[in-house]
């Protein structure tokens, strides 16, 4: 393949790349800052992932993590929360389930606004039936922007006056899970103001950069 094959090849890998991403507009990032009442687990605790579908619809997905033989369910009052970057919005489609065994998960309600203790005031809480037998390992959620549009998945959640774009209600067991066996301790966790990996972003960069790298080899060949 001659020189301007080459570049054109790389020209249209990067692209291609691109595109994907485009589609596939996703933004994850993972709980890892425990209350006091659960600080003796080691996190991350949840993984969190926002996928924008489109300038006002996205949805949410809360995923129970495990570490140190533990799993650590979501449930109870504010059982999900997160900091919404719209001044309206619409609630839709709550839905949850465990992996473990024994369990009835939720079933939900829209908590609204409220404080999730330890990490300061989320504009959009989702509460569960009381009680661990009811508790969730993945929680998911859909919102409509009614008071604007979204750039980009990164955008449909801001801190709030602590940091945290996401929080989740804790209940750790042992793993696998299983309703007979009972919570061990229960807390709150967020993302505590750390910075999420702006995956995407740095991953388009890379790609971009590498490539041009190899063009001026073969044009200066």
């Amino acid at each position: 393949m001659g020189k301007i094959g080459c570049i054109a090849a790389l020209l249209i890998a990067v692209a291609s790349v691109g595109l994907q991403q485009a589609k596939a507009d996703t933004f994850s990032f993972n709980l890892g800052v425990g209350n006091p009442a659960i600080s003796g687990y080691p996190g991350p605790y949840v993984s969190v992932t926002v996928n924008r579908t489109n300038s006002t619809h996205a949805t949410i997905t809360f995923t129970s993590l495990t570490a140190a033989g533990n799993i650590y369910l979501m449930g109870d009052g504010s059982s999900v929360a997160v900091n919404v970057n719209a001044t309206s919005w619409i609630l839709s489609n709550v839905t949850g389930s465990n992996s473990g065994t024994g369990f009835t998960p939720g079933p939900y309600s829209n908590g609204g606004s409220g404080n999730v203790d330890g990490f300061g005031a989320f504009n959009q809480r989702i509460n569960s039936f009381d009680g661990f037998g009811h508790s969730s390992s993945t929680i998911g959620l859909a919102l409509t922007n009614t008071s604007g549009t979204w750039a980009n998945a990164a955008a449909v959640l801001a801190a709030n006056s602590g940091g945290s774009l996401a929080a989740a209600h804790i209940f750790v067991t042992v793993s696998p899970a299983n309703a007979g066996n009972g919570a061990l301790l229960t807390g709150f966790a967020a993302n505590g103001g750390q910075v999420p990996d702006g995956g995407t972003t740095v991953m388009l960069l890379g790609v971009a950069l590498g490539a041009l790298g190899i063009v001026r080899r073969y044009a200066s060949g």
